[in-house]
């Protein structure tokens, strides 16, 4: 066996590490997911701390959106899931995870929202009314 014939029975392909394979990402790849991933963290920072929108259930929901579109780009360009990889799979683990998320998040919100309505302090006039 020559030299070379060993070399070719142990390159990158036989290890999985070919051009093939869809697990690994470029350096353009990265750099859009990172520059993605500025954008949508920035944005909401802008809304909250500028007070851009005068509602804050709007600016909670723009949060929200956005945070989950951060997450689905994370998801995309660094963690390389698609309905390709391994068999489809991890396409399965990425839709149980974003129910997961999702009603995480509801509930969340939906607890704070509780929680600020019935937690905040009554005015003189609500204290006097209840005691009657």
């Amino acid at each position: 066996m020559s030299a070379d014939a060993g070399h070719a029975a142990h390159g990158p392909a036989s290890h999985g590490h070919g051009d093939t394979e869809g697990g690994h990402g470029s350096v353009k790849s990265y750099a859009t997911g990172f520059v993605l991933s500025v954008i949508l963290t920035v944005i909401p920072f802008w809304l909250v701390m500028g007070n851009t929108l005068d509602n804050s259930l709007v600016t909670t929901l723009v949060v929200l959106v956005l945070g989950g579109v951060q997450m689905v780009v994370h998801i995309v360009y660094f963690l390389h899931m698609s309905t390709k990889s391994e068999g489809g799979w991890t396409f399965m683990a990425l839709i149980f995870t974003i129910t997961l998320v999702a009603i995480m998040l509801a509930g969340s919100v939906w607890v704070m929202y509780h929680m600020n309505r019935n937690m905040m302090p009554m005015s003189g006039h609500e204290m006097q009314t209840k005691m009657r």
